[in-house]
């Protein structure tokens, strides 16, 4: 075999890894489903840049190919890789498709070359093989867990189990039930932000302890029939339906589509009670109970949340240094949980009392003379409104950090600007995706357009100081 030949299979087999390193990257991001990146991603130019136009230019030009990936295509996706601040995570399905994709192209390569084959060597196919292959095998092993699941589930025979769902809040109304709960039971919660069939399927079978009492899970959709699915796996005896809105409409376009996604939650043959935010439905039945206006003299300040409900039938008083006014909604279903469970009032209050912010999620930090408000994993209109109102009662200067609002419409990323324009002496808009909008209709004293977040710490730096309260609103990651 001639050098001229083994740099030209080298230069395919790199080309070829480099494409599939772009095309699981991204399939990491929108959940494997190869029809999401394609048609749902948002910033489609990066398929032309990184995929499309050096596959065209591998089969127009191959003499000079090896000049166009050595010193452009190459480096490029080295630069897009290190920018990027949601890098793929190398988890045993991203390996496995690597090293399927690398013996699919060194194969046919070897193939080609052996049976005296001079043109340039196949690319689409090894990629296109790989992806099926992956998926075959994924989904055997997929049905493989979900059986081991149901066992487990099925093998511990006095768990109780609480399914939350919603368009706003779930991550953080689990946490509180959680936190609540835990006063009296033992208690595990699906981590972070963990609410696909298939990541509850993995904490099921890797984390679940034995003796687990109550097992509280977040189940998220993007598409409908997804919370039926977990339904389906888990069938829990409780389930939280928390406020539904018009998030990820991009998915659903209709707001009726989202909230009877969100109800399928209820499919569950051992329910025993259901809590239904009243934005979701009005429809009574046996089982459900409807919370959301039961909250009375709500007083929610940078210090923390003071407010009255009902528990037991009598009315009681309620502190936390939790912030944001919008999260008695979830506080209010983890006493209405608690309560269910058999924790008496005084447990509740105490339980309520001792609660602690869920991180990312208007958390607030004390550092160097600023205030900051970290509300960074939090992306609906309401949460956002509350922080801009917390700030508004600082008396030193106000900066705001924000991306706007994601998978949202254009009229509720004008009301956040609005309120921002009412507050704020300085804000900071990252990324690319509500930036014309920002740029047109935002007015405050200094407006800072950062299309890099990598720029955001020195920027920071420059235009703050003691004194200053900080609201990191969202925080899109910048593939988005």
């Amino acid at each position: 075999m001639e050098y001229s030949q083994i740099f030209a299979l080298l230069t395919n087999l790199l080309f070829v890894m480099t494409l599939g390193w772009y095309l699981i990257t991204n399939l990491q991001w929108y959940d494997y489903r190869i029809e999401r990146v394609v048609l749902r991603h948002h910033k489609t130019w990066w398929h032309f840049v990184y995929f499309i136009l050096p596959f065209f230019v591998y089969y127009a030009i191959p003499e000079l190919f090896w000049i166009y990936f050595y010193i452009a295509f190459l480096p490029a996706v080295i630069i897009w890789h290190r920018r990027l601040d949601k890098k793929v995570v190398l988890t045993w399905r991203v390996k496995r498709f690597l090293i399927f994709l690398f013996s699919i192209t060194a194969f046919v390569n070897i193939l080609l070359t052996l049976k005296g084959f001079s043109g340039p060597h196949s690319v689409l196919f090894p990629i296109v093989a790989t992806y099926l292959g992956s998926w075959g095998i994924e989904k055997f092993l997929f049905l493989a867990y979900k059986r081991e699941a149901k066992r487990k589930i099925a093998s511990m025979s006095d768990l109780t189990i609480v399914c939350v769902t919603g368009s706003y809040g779930k991550t953080s109304m689990k946490n509180f039930i959680a936190q609540v709960l835990s006063q009296k039971y033992n208690v595990y919660a699906t981590p972070r932000s963990v609410n696909t069939l298939g990541g509850i399927i993995r904490d099921v079978n890797e984390s679940l302890p034995a003796n687990t009492q109550v097992y509280i899970c977040e189940a998220g959709a993007r598409e409908v029939g997804d919370i039926y699915a977990i339904a389906q796996l888990l069938h829990p005896q409780i389930v939280v339906v928390g406020k539904v809105g018009p998030q990820h409409l991009e998915y659903f376009k209709t707001l009726e589509r989202i909230q009877r996604t969100k109800l399928e939650i209820i499919h569950s043959d051992r329910l025993k009670r259901a809590f239904i935010h009243t934005s979701v439905t009005s429809e009574p039945h046996e089982k459900v109970t409807f919370f959301g206006d039961d909250v009375h003299n709500l007083a929610a300040t940078l210090e923390g949340i003071d407010f009255d409900l009902s528990v037991n039938g009598k009315e009681r008083h309620f502190h936390t240094n939790v912030l944001g006014g919008f999260q008695t909604i979830n506080i209010n279903a983890a006493i209405l949980i608690a309560s269910e469970m058999g924790m008496n009032s005084d447990e509740i209050v105490n339980a309520v009392e001792n609660l602690k912010s869920v991180e990312h999620r208007l958390e607030r930090i004390d550092a160097g003379g600023k205030i900051i408000l970290d509300d960074g994993y939090n992306g609906n209109i309401d949460g956002m409104l509350e922080g801009v109102r917390l700030c508004s009662l600082h008396s030193g200067r106000k900066v705001i950090v924000t991306p706007g609002l994601v998978e949202s419409t254009e009229e509720l990323n004008r009301e956040l600007i609005q309120a921002i324009n009412g507050v704020f002496d300085i804000a900071i808009i990252t990324g690319s995706l509500n930036a014309a909008q920002f740029e047109k209709e935002l007015n405050v004293p200094q407006k800072i357009m950062l299309a890099d977040k990598s720029q955001m710490v020195k920027t920071l730096g420059e235009v703050t100081k003691a004194g200053d309260i900080i609201l990191f609103a969202n925080d899109a990651p910048n593939f988005i």
